[in-house]
């Protein structure tokens, strides 16, 4: 298997961690894999080789989403770098903070509308909804307190992708963990969370 991902160019890092389920995140040149500590040799290699022809046919679309580089202005103070709102290019030339600013101002006008179209579709409802700088997720969910965080950045990509957030983590005040119960929930409440679970992911799609 790492023989046919350094083919593609990809290399493979597979660590073990306190984690329930097996994780795989494809970034440029390299496939994560995070592993339960119990999960056993054999059943990583499986659930890996399952995943390579994937990794090698998502690759290129990766390579293409990180060369465009949409989210820089999320992350640069570069005032160069171009700033997006919703996937599409704004004439904006705003610094790091006032990027901050206005992706947060941008999010909490949408969400009441967001939050009361999903809630009834889910059939969960959260007690709190808070924005949060985060750069490794995109939410969470606190399923004791029913509140849910969503990241500030959300509003550099398409409105779909922070609808599926928000269906995503609705969803967990069903199920707290993804289990298949979990994703049935998700899918049946958004049939087409894939594609922008996927966006997220950094796997597929532009954002203009």
């Amino acid at each position: 298997m790492r023989q046919q991902l350094a083919r593609a160019g990809i290399e493979l890092r597979i660590s073990k961690k306190r984690v329930k389920n097996i994780n795989f995140r494809l970034k440029p040149y390299l496939l994560m894999v995070s592993v339960p500590l119990r999960i056993t040799a054999s059943q990583t290699l499986y659930a890996v080789a399952r995943r390579v022809s994937w990794a090698i046919a998502h690759h290129p679309q990766v390579l293409a989403q990180h060369h465009r580089k949409p989210s820089a202005s999320v992350d640069s103070s570069d005032a160069d770098q171009p700033i997006y709102l919703w996937g599409k290019v704004q004439a904006l030339t705003l610094s790091h903070d006032e990027t901050m600013a206005y992706y947060r101002q941008q999010l909490s006008n949408i969400m009441p509308s967001l939050f009361e179209k999903w809630q009834p579709i889910v059939g969960a409802y959260a007690n709190e909804v808070r924005l949060k700088k985060m750069h490794t997720r995109w939410g969470s969910c606190n399923t004791r307190a029913r509140r849910i965080w969503l990241s500030v950045y959300l509003p550099a990509y398409p409105i779909e992708c922070t609808e599926y957030v928000i269906v995503h983590e609705l969803c967990h005040l069903h199920h707290a963990n993804h289990s298949r119960a979990f994703w049935q929930t998700v899918e049946a409440a958004m049939p087409d969370y894939q594609q922008w679970h996927s966006l997220l992911a950094g796997k597929t799609g532009q954002l203009d």
